[in-house]
């Protein structure tokens, strides 16, 4: 579960649709503020898996019971980061943009903790 506060009306949002085969499969759409919080509750921590991708920046949550991607986590010296999937929001919000294709294939660990620590939300 995941507490996602914004002042951004739903209109607003930046909606993200990675392209990478984790993203499509889950069918994942992320949003992020960075002037929002963001706090991933894990009231069963045994029913939350944690996958990290090669560059290991970042934990990728998923429900092990229903197996949906609920978002992702990073630290850094900086502070903890995240994105969630709006489609792990109950309800989904009405009004959601349509999701620009997001292709990050191409970047180093730095450039992806600098492009998260702007973009993606900070957690509590």
């Amino acid at each position: 579960m995941f507490v996602y506060c914004t002042s951004l009306p739903v209109e607003q949002w930046s909606v993200r649709a990675c392209q990478c085969r984790f993203c499509l499969a889950h069918g994942a759409l992320t949003t992020s503020d960075p002037a929002g919080s963001l706090e991933l509750i894990a009231r069963d921590p045994d029913a939350l898996l944690r996958y990290r991708f090669g560059l290991g920046t970042a934990d990728f949550l998923i429900c092990s019971r229903c197996g949906v991607y609920i978002g992702a986590q990073m630290r850094t010296e900086e502070g903890a980061f995240g994105i969630c999937n709006v489609r792990a929001m109950l309800p989904i919000p009405t009004g959601v943009p349509s999701p620009l294709a997001m292709d990050y294939g191409s970047e180093n660990v730095p450039e992806r903790q600098a492009r998260r620590t702007r973009r993606w939300t900070p957690c509590r």
